[in-house]
Order: structure tokens, then sequence, then C-alpha cells
């Protein structure tokens, strides 16, 4: 799937590792990603306390799920991020560089007070186009 992306200097440059705004043809499939957390498959949160390991398997999960649709990673135009502590912005960005290639997907960030367990640090949504074989 070709995805451009799309930069006005009218806008400032992203802070993070995400594109202002992200055009692809929208032929395909479109698949939307459920919020995802740190979950392992058998339902208990990995890495409490450690931005980085949730993160991490924030991606592996949103991978997964594009694979099993027939996908990749570079097929998500765009992603939600909700995190419970906004100083993580940097730890957050610096994974996602290893799981999004350039140029990433649309995002937008959001701290929020509560996740639906104590030790969830991010919960991550998405939208991927996924091209017809």
């Amino acid at each position: 799937m070709a995805k451009q992306q799309v930069t006005s200097e009218a806008v400032s440059s992203p802070s993070g590792h995400f594109s202002q705004a992200i055009a692809t043809q929208a032929r395909g499939r479109l698949l939307f990603l459920s919020g995802m957390t740190a979950r392992l498959p058998d339902g208990t949160v990995t890495g409490a306390g450690d931005i980085d390991a949730q993160t991490r398997r924030v991606c592996d999960n949103m991978k997964n799920l594009v694979e099993a649709a027939g996908g990749a990673m570079e097929d998500i135009v765009r992603v939600d991020v909700f995190v419970r502590n906004i100083e993580h912005f940097t730890a957050i960005h610096r994974v996602r560089r290893e799981y999004f290639p350039s140029p990433p997907p649309a995002s937008t960030l959001l701290e929020v007070s509560k996740m639906v367990h104590p030790d969830m640090l991010i919960e991550i949504n998405a939208i991927a186009v996924i091209q017809d074989m």
C-alpha cells in the first residue's frame, strides 16, 4: 500500500514519530484495531511500571492482529495513543520508531487518569488499510 506523508509549512512539525497527515488510496480493506494494551495472551499485564516494555507489547499485539488480517505495520495509517503519564512521550516514540516505518501513521496522544487495569500505562487503537491480494 502506498502511503503519502502530507505536510504543510503552515503547521508545526511533529515532535514525535508521527505524521501530520497521511494520504492513501482507499482500495482494500479497512482494519479497525480496538485499544491494544500490554496484555499477554493469557490476559495478564506485562511490564508493570515499565513504559518501554508496555509500549513494545502493545505494538506487538497490533502487529499480530494486522498480520492476522493479511497486512503489515506499514499498513497502519492512524493511531490514537492513551497514556497515564505524558512524561513518557519520548520513550513511547523511541519504541514506535522500531515498529512504524516512515512515513509513520497520523497520531493523537492523550494523557488519561485511569485505565481498565491499574498496571496499564498505555493503550493504542489503530486503523489500517490492507490491500487485497
